[in-house]
Order: structure tokens, then sequence, then C-alpha cells
């Protein structure tokens, strides 16, 4: 009973700080390219999105829902765009795997709040369960796997 209590507790305190990164980048098998952004849109705020990715000192952008803005004509009709349960946007980039620079900073905004990730070229990770587990900082899965063992224990 003891031992649960701590276990529990312990839980408890991890899961509270628990945030997981809000943009990732991974290659699917097929080669595409993949950003996830998982920035929470804000209450009463119209949700728009914006993907663009930074080489050196030029932005460009990928693929954008706001108004008033475009991708650049070097990605038109190469992406799309779908929405992510509970919250956030994924952008999958159609043969750009060959095509990607050494060294990158990938970018998504929404409803105006950002993140920003650098990644280089050759340290791009698969688009598996197992990579993106190991990649996450997200410590919600450590403490229902750490919660499961105890439970079967």
């Amino acid at each position: 009973m003891l031992k649960s209590l701590f276990v529990y507790g312990v839980l408890g305190v991890l899961l509270i700080p628990a945030k997981c990164e809000l943009i990732s980048v991974c290659v699917e098998n097929d080669d595409d390219l993949r950003v996830d952004c998982r920035i929470e849109p804000k209450p009463n705020k119209i949700n728009s999105y914006e993907f663009s990715w930074s080489i050196g000192t030029k932005e460009s952008t990928i693929n954008t829902n706001v108004s008033g803005s475009s991708a650049e004509v070097q990605f038109k009709d190469k992406s799309y765009v779908e929405e992510l349960e509970p919250y956030g946007y994924r952008m999958t980039m159609s043969g750009f795997r060959d095509k990607l620079p050494h060294n990158t900073t990938y970018m998504c905004k929404i409803s105006q709040d950002g993140a920003r990730i650098t990644v280089e070229k050759d340290q791009l990770l698969e688009c598996s369960a197992v990579s993106v587990f190991l990649k996450s900082s997200c410590s919600l899965i450590a403490c229902l796997l750490l919660f499961f063992y105890q439970t079967h224990s």
C-alpha cells in the first residue's frame, strides 16, 4: 500500500509539468517530409496556420491558410495540411527528402503562436512510433509506462 502511494505520488509530480515538443520533423517511408505542430489554439480565435523553413537568412513559406499570405512557388501543390487531434496541424511535403538543405530551421505558427526546430539533414528521423518516442521530451509517456509496470507487477 505504501509503495503504491509512493508511485502514485511520483506519477502525480511528474504529470504536472508534462509538456511535449511543440514541433517535430520526420521523414515518412515514402520519403515525404512530415512536420507536426502541436500548439494549443487560443479560445475564441480563428485557427490559422503557417509552415515555413529557414535556410541561412532566407525564410520560405511552405503552406499557409493565413489571409493575404501564400506559399512560395516552389512549394505550390507539393504539400498539404491536416488537423490533428486533440489540437495542432500536420504538414506533409511530398518528394523533398533529396532536396532538403543540410541544416534547416522548420517553423510553424498557429494563431500567431510559433515554434521552431533546427534539424540537420542527416539527423532526420523516420516517422515511426519508436523514433517519435525516443525523440519526444514528453514525460507523460514515461509516466504511463511506469504506471503500467507498477500495476502489472
